[in-house]
C-alpha cells in the first residue's frame, strides 16, 4: 500500500492532523492506522473532558498559545456539530493566605497570554459555586467547560472517514521496514511522510527514525474517585493553586459535561506505559526500561521525583484523596464518593540529559517524517490549532 500521508495514532493528535492535511491537501492520500479497534483509546479517551482555559502557562509556550486558541475553537467545533459541551467554568481558590500570591500568578498569566480570567471575591466566589473554600479571593476562569472527549474523537473519525481518509484500525505500527516503509499489523505501508502521533509510544517509534535520543516516556496514571449520589453539588470546576514547578494541577473538583462530580487525578508513577490495572498491557522490556528510569530519579530526587513518588502513592487512599480535596469545598457528602474512575495514562516526557519533566509541546522530525513526542495536558484543548501548526510548520 503507497500512501502520500501515514499517521500513527488515533487519538485527538492524529485526528487534528489528519484534519489539518485533509484541509490543505484535500487531493492527497491520507492513511490513519491505530493498533485499537477504534479511536480515543488512551489519553484522548481518558481524560477528565475538561475545556483549559490556558492561564497556566508562561506566556513563550507552545502551550499557552495553543491552549488558548484551541479552547475557543472546542467551543465553536461542538456548537457547529451540537456536540455536548457543559460551560460550567472554573474556580481556582487559595487553601491557605500563602496561596493567594498564586492565584495572583495564574491572573498575570492570563493577562499576558490574552485569557480572559478574572480576581473575584470569596462573597462572589460564594454566588458562582455556594459549596466552594477560599481565603478571601479566588480566579474565575469562565471560558473552562467539559466535553465528551470520545465523542468528539468519534465525531471527528467519521468525517475524516467521509471524506476519504483510510482509517486503519486494528493495524499496530510494528516496525520501520526502510526508508518511509513501515509494517504496520500484517500491512506494509510506504508513505511520502510519516507522521508520529503515538502518544505513550511516540518516542518509541521516534527512535527507529532516528528522532527522540535525548528522550523518554515516563508513564503517570491518573485516576478519579467519582460521586454517586443522585444529586449534584457542585456547579463550577474547583481547582487548587498548582505548584507551577511541576506539569500537574493538583487534586481538584471536575465535573462532567452531564454534571457529575469526581475528585482527582492522582499521578501515580505507573510501571509501564498502559499499566492501567492487574498486569494488563503489562511488556517486560517497558517494564525494565521505566523502572531503571525511575530508579534513578528516586535514587537522586531529581526534579523531587521521590517526594511526588510517595506523596501520589498515599492518593490510591480514598480518605486521603478526599481529605486533599474537601480543602476546596464544604457541605458535601464524603462517603458518596466511592468509586474509582476509568485510569488513564499521561505520557510524560522526560528529557534524559537534564533529569527533568519537559513542560511544553515537543515535535521533532525532517523532510520524511515528524514525530510528536510530548502532547499532554492540555493537548486535548490544544489539539486544533496545535495539530493545524505542526502540519503548516513542519510539513
Amino acid at each position: 500500500m503507497h500512501t502520500d500521508f501515514l499517521i500513527i495514532g488515533g487519538g485527538i493528535i492524529g485526528l487534528g492532523v489528519a484534519r489539518a492535511l485533509k484541509a490543505r491537501n484535500p487531493a492527497a492520500s491520507i492513511t490513519l492506522i491505530d493498533k485499537e479497534p477504534d479511536v480515543a483509546r488512551h489519553a484522548s479517551g481518558r481524560n477528565s473532558g475538561v475545556l483549559h482555559a490556558g492561564f497556566y502557562y508562561t506566556a513563550d509556550s507552545l502551550k499557552a498559545k495553543f491552549c488558548r486558541d484551541g479552547n475557543r475553537a472546542m467551543h465553536a467545533y461542538c456548537a457547529e456539530h451540537k456536540l455536548r459541551l457543559n460551560p460550567c467554568q472554573k474556580l481556582v481558590v487559595a487553601r491557605e493566605p500563602e496561596e493567594v500570591e498564586g492565584l495572583r500568578e495564574l491572573k498575570r498569566r492570563g493577562d499576558v497570554n490574552g485569557v480572559p480570567v478574572e480576581l473575584i471575591d470569596e462573597q462572589q466566589a460564594v454566588s458562582i459555586e455556594p459549596n466552594m473554600r477560599t481565603c478571601g479571593v479566588a480566579l474565575l476562569s469562565p471560558t473552562t467547560a467539559s466535553v465528551d472527549p470520545v465523542e468528539i474523537c468519534k465525531h471527528m473519525r467519521d468525517g475524516l472517514a467521509a471524506s476519504g481518509v483510510r482509517m486503519l484500525m486494528s493495524h499496530p505500527y510494528r516496525a520501520r521496514l526502510s526508508g518511509n516503509k513501515v509494517l504496520a499489523g500484517e500491512e506494509t505501508i510506504e508513505a511520502g511522510m510519516i507522521i508520529n502521533c503515538a502518544g505513550l509510544y511516540a518516542s518509541r517509534i521516534a527512535r527507529d527514525f532516528g528522532f527522540a535520543k535525548n528522550y523518554t516516556i515516563l508513564p503517570f496514571k491518573g485516576v478519579y474517585l467519582k460521586y454517586t449520589g443522585t444529586d449534584k453539588p457542585l456547579r463550577t470546576l474547583l481547582y487548587c493553586v498548582p505548584d507551577m514547578k511541576k506539569p500537574f494541577l493538583g487534586v481538584h473538583f471536575a465535573i462532567t459535561v452531564d454534571g457529575h462530580v469526581k475528585i482527582g487525578p492522582t499521578a501515580i508513577p505507573a510501571f509501564w506505559r498502559e499499566n492501567y490495572g492487574g498486569l494488563s498491557g503489562f511488556s517486560v522490556s517497558e517494564a525494565a526500561e521505566v523502572l531503571r528510569w525511575q530508579a534513578e530519579l528516586f535514587a537522586t530526587n531529581a526534579f523531587g521525583f521521590r517526594d511526588l513518588a510517595f506523596e501520589e502513592m498515599r492518593k490510591y487512599s480514598k480518605a486521603y484523596l478526599i481529605k486533599h480535596a474537601f480543602r476546596l469545598a464544604k457541605n458535601l457528602d464524603a462517603e458518596k464518593f466511592n468509586q474509582w474512575s476509568t485510569p488513564g495514562i499521561r505520557a510524560q516526557l522526560l528529557d534524559t540529559r537534564t533529569r527533568s519533566l519537559v513542560q511544553d509541546f515537543v515535535v521533532e522530525g525532517d523532510d520524511k517524517s515528524i514525530h510528536v513526542l510530548n502532547a499532554n495536558s492540555p493537548a486535548f484543548t490544544s489539539s486544533q490549532p496545535f495539530t493545524e501548526w505542526v502540519v503548516s510548520t513542519r510539513l
